[in-house]
């Protein structure tokens, strides 16, 4: 498991939560929302917060840690992203992954509320703004991947996956038949103790970081 943050700062737990298992209660779960909104706001400026000088060297290293992690990669169909908000950039590491015969494609936003739908890409092709200006494959074949790459605005050792709030990635997982490997991709400094998991959240099967790789602990 990758080492723990030598900045040991995690924003306040909602109130009693660090006290209760998960439950469907409404106000423990309202409790969590506004827990959430206020994390996500903190560990946006923490990921925005990567020296320039640091990216490309965190991206490599994430790189690598994917290899490892995947190892052959030959006929398997891997989902990337396309980085927004200082999401890690591994667009050069996904256009490497053609020439060791994988087939890559990209998340794609149909229409807001649904599952993602998974299209082909490769480096150079038309891309188009999709919904919130994402640009996404122009014409492209959908695709059902077997890793799915989801970038994480925090996480925590049980792999829970805190995103930008949108539920996307969540609800996709929800209905992908067969259910893919699904490896989270964020920085270090995103690691929280919990995201105080409800039912509806779908833990990951592990987190790469630019120190390493977490399993879950659960």
């Amino acid at each position: 498991m990758a080492a723990k943050p030598d900045n040991d700062e995690y924003a306040s737990p909602p109130c009693q939560m660090h006290e209760l298992a998960p439950s469907t209660d409404e106000r423990q779960w309202a409790d969590v929302r506004r827990w959430r909104k206020a994390e996500r706001e903190r560990l946006l400026e923490l990921r925005r917060s990567v020296e320039p000088q640091d990216k490309d060297r965190y991206a490599e290293s994430i790189g690598r840690e994917l290899d490892r992690l995947l190892g052959n990669v030959s006929g398997r169909i891997i989902s990337g992203y396309w980085p927004i908000k200082g999401e890690p950039n591994l667009m050069s590491w996904m256009a490497g992954l053609e020439a060791r015969g994988a087939i890559c494609c990209l998340p794609v936003v149909v229409q807001p509320n649904t599952p993602l739908v998974f299209k082909q890409w490769r480096r150079g092709m038309k891309m188009v703004p999709g919904i919130w200006n994402i640009p996404m494959p122009a014409d492209s074949p959908a695709a059902v991947p077997d890793v799915v790459l989801a970038p994480v605005l925090g996480f925590d050792d049980a792999c829970y996956r805190l995103g930008n709030g949108g539920g996307y990635f969540d609800r996709t997982l929800a209905v992908l038949q067969p259910r893919p490997l699904v490896v989270g991709v964020g920085y270090e400094r995103l690691r929280v103790r919990t995201i105080y998991p409800q039912p509806h959240d779908v833990p990951m099967d592990a987190v790469v970081t630019e120190q390493g790789t977490t399993r879950p602990v659960r």
